[in-house]
């Protein structure tokens, strides 16, 4: 059976031409998809598909007590003879994602990767940027081969990035995957869509590709870039918020103190409050000229009148 992608690179239905009924499902290759349980066979259960067909969900995926006339979650693919199959299992990507995966193996068309399903996602030489190599892991963008109709993965990603004009604001939460690091600081994809960076001197942790994390839009740029930062906060309000953090911290903390100071490392600080150095010595300044706390050689120590103010709060 052959397969027609629709206008928005999501839907699939038969190629037949047939009118398609107003109460069909909407089949999406590649995606989840909710579809009532048709009939039930020894070698699994067939999912009403509308105009694609009946669908085989093949018997280890059927969820125990699944009757006929159940409504069931599946993932659409094609398996190794291109015929459409469902499974109850979710992959690691989905068309029109992005994700950082395992080369399994490899043949003289290209690259097999790990997704998580019995069959392996291609990646053909095409659209490697390099040599891909069993064992290793690369960040790729999973969509659908306008000319096989088959489900596959490509290293170029660049191409596959929006070029509009991004809807954020500054201060706005994206979820981010990391993408590879530059002279400038870590590339990033903004919200499996977008293009952005996050500058070397404000990355306070350590960051490796195809890490998953939530940024905040700093700005973004006139040519559609999206300069990103790990703390939600800037400026005077960041320190205000961190000061009273700070402040909480201590007055947990035996005797009200901290072996951190102005000479403690960058890295020792994030991981403790997770804040860069700049915004810790600053907010240690506003405590220190509130009197709240005192300055010694190996950190800070919480005063009555720190005391007296965390109390108040």
């Amino acid at each position: 059976m052959i397969y027609f992608i629709m206008k928005d690179s999501k839907d699939i239905t038969n190629h037949s031409g047939s009118n398609t009924h107003a109460d069909a499902p909407m089949i999406r290759l590649g995606k989840r998809n909710r579809l009532e349980v048709l009939r039930e066979v020894d070698f699994g259960m067939y999912l009403d598909a509308g105009e694609v067909g009946d669908v085989l969900l093949p018997k280890r995926y059927i969820p125990q007590g699944t009757k006929v006339g159940d409504i069931v979650d599946v993932f659409l693919y094609l398996d190794n003879e291109e015929r459409l199959v469902a499974t109850t299992e979710y992959p690691l990507v989905e068309v029109n994602e992005f994700a950082y995966l395992e080369v399994k193996w490899t043949n003289e068309y290209g690259a097999f990767l790990d997704w998580g399903l019995m069959k392996d996602l291609f990646c053909p030489f095409k659209e490697q940027k390099m040599r891909m190599v069993q064992g290793k892991k690369y960040l790729i963008y999973c969509y659908i081969d306008r000319i096989t109709y088959r489900i596959v993965a490509s290293a170029k990603l660049e191409k596959f990035l929006s070029r509009e004009q991004p809807p954020y604001r500054s201060g706005d939460a994206v979820e981010v995957i990391i993408q590879q690091k530059t002279e400038l600081g870590m590339k990033a994809i903004v919200d499996q869509r977008y293009s952005g960076l996050i500058f070397q001197n404000e990355i306070f942790q350590p960051l490796h590709t195809g890490d998953r994390l939530t940024a905040f839009v700093k700005q973004v740029r006139e040519d559609g870039k999206i300069d990103l930062k790990l703390q939600k906060y800037f400026g005077k309000k960041r320190v205000t918020d961190f000061s009273e953090q700070l402040l909480n911290h201590l007055i947990v903390q035996p005797d009200g103190f901290c072996p951190l100071h102005d000479k403690s490392e960058a890295e020792d600080i994030y991981n403790t409050f997770g804040v860069s150095k700049k915004t810790f010595k600053r907010g240690v300044g506003d405590l220190y000229k509130h009197r709240y706390i005192t300055i010694e050689d190996n950190g800070i120590r919480l005063t009555p009148e720190g005391r007296a103010a965390a109390a108040d709060e």
